[in-house]
């Protein structure tokens, strides 16, 4: 990376934390699915296939805008490309208003559509950023951090919808207030992205013009580069096996020791403490003790380590494992994308757009998982040993990014 395009570790600070507000803005977007799934199905009397075309609307937009993402933050670069997804988001946001007056599910679905148009353009915008902002061998140790204000959002933007919506006593104009304020926040962050002090930065050889005679990528296409590829099937599989046990931990508890005496809710908690905890080993690791590629080989083999335990151990004692899941989960994003988007000098942004396309898998994986438990279970109801059967899926996933850690980010050809 050039120096005109690379910024000093004092210099980066200050857009680092103003790009941490838009990792929240993220997080919150897709977050606010986990909330809106049973409050929308009670609501319109869905049924639970149904129900869950509310994750399905926010993930479709990932695969049908990431392509067009690319397109816009080559055009536009990557600032602007902020702007312009936080007024999109802003649109869907404020679509959920005329949704609960018309009493209409599928203006509903329109509105997270469009908010997921929003989220992917400003994925596809915030992580290239990030990894090209400082010094590549530090990336998954900003990306870790960023990673932090994601998850938080997850968590915040239930309690959050919980001030005004109350999934016992469902009523859709509950909805109207709190996405007045939520649109209000995305149009003030929107201008304030206008002004804001963010250097615009290029990733090494970004500047290459085709007809550069010395230059050393002589690649045409973003197809050309199999690393990438991989990287992107890796993110794929990342972001299903990061999202499985997030909405699987509280039927799986369920099988394990009922709802009479047990708070379900808590076992929600699990899984996010354990990506944190992977967040802070990142910050406080990379890359000072380890570096981006051998901490992905070493949380690969921990995930599959934690999956085994999960499938093995008796219910009661395995469920503990979907901590270290999460722990594993944590440092493979903030790894899989610089490793992916490597050297791609003037196809960085096309290949962001193609890594924001995998993120379609957090509602592939589940689903995958869905439907082996209806295939595996003997009686209506599924038992302990249906769900851990059916959690066989995390080890060739935790395999494969185990295989992009060791060879797939080094093929160059």
């Amino acid at each position: 990376m050039s120096n005109t395009n690379k910024l000093s570790r004092q210099n980066y600070i200050l857009p680092l934390a103003i790009v941490s507000i838009l990792f929240f803005v993220i997080g919150f977007g897709v977050g606010i699915s986990g909330f809106l799934t049973p409050f929308l199905q009670d609501a319109f009397n869905l049924s639970t296939s149904q129900s869950y075309l509310v994750t399905a609307a926010i993930f479709s937009a990932f695969v049908v805008f990431g392509a067009p993402s690319g397109s816009i933050i080559k055009k536009v670069g990557y600032k602007k490309g902020m702007v312009i997804a936080f007024f999109i988001m802003a649109l869907g946001m404020i679509l959920f208003i005329p949704s609960s007056k018309l009493l209409s599910f599928p203006l509903f679905l329109l509105a997270l559509f469009i908010g997921g148009i929003g989220n992917t353009l400003l994925q596809a915008s915030v992580n290239p950023y990030v990894t090209i902002i400082g010094p590549k061998e530090s990336a998954a140790m900003r990306m870790s951090l960023m990673g932090i204000m994601n998850k938080a959002a997850w968590w915040l933007s239930s309690l959050f919808l919980g001030l005004f919506l109350n999934l016992k006593d469902v009523k859709l104009d509950d909805v109207i207030l709190p996405f007045y304020i939520v649109t209000g926040i995305l149009v003030a962050l929107g201008v304030f992205m206008i002004f804001a002090p963010l250097p615009e930065v290029k990733a090494e050889g970004e500047d290459e013009d085709d007809s550069t005679v010395e230059s050393k990528n002589t690649k045409t296409s973003v197809f050309q580069f199999p690393h990438l590829l991989l990287g992107v099937l890796a993110l794929f599989i990342y972001v299903g096996v990061e999202t499985l046990p997030m909405v699987s931990i509280i039927g799986y508890a369920k099988t394990v020791f009922g709802d009479a005496n047990v708070n379900l809710d808590n076992f929600a908690m699990y899984v996010p403490l354990g990506l944190v905890a992977g967040y802070i080993f990142g910050v406080i690791m990379i890359p000072r003790f380890i570096s981006q590629t051998n901490a992905l080989k070493m949380f690969s083999w921990i995930g599959i380590v934690a999956a085994l335990l999960l499938i093995y151990l008796p219910g009661e004692y395995g469920i503990y494992m979907m901590a270290f899941i999460g722990f594993a989960n944590s440092l493979m994003w903030p790894a899989i994308w610089p490793l992916s988007i490597a050297d791609l000098g003037k196809f960085t942004k096309t290949g962001a757009s193609l890594l924001v396309m995998g993120i379609v898998g957090g509602a592939v994986l589940p689903l995958i998982f869905g439907v082996l438990i209806d295939a595996l279970k003997s009686s209506e109801i599924a038992t302990t040993s249906d769900y851990q059967n059916a959690y066989w899926i995390f080890v060739p996933a935790y395999a494969y990014i185990l295989f992009f850690a060791l060879k797939g980010c080094k093929i160059r050809k």
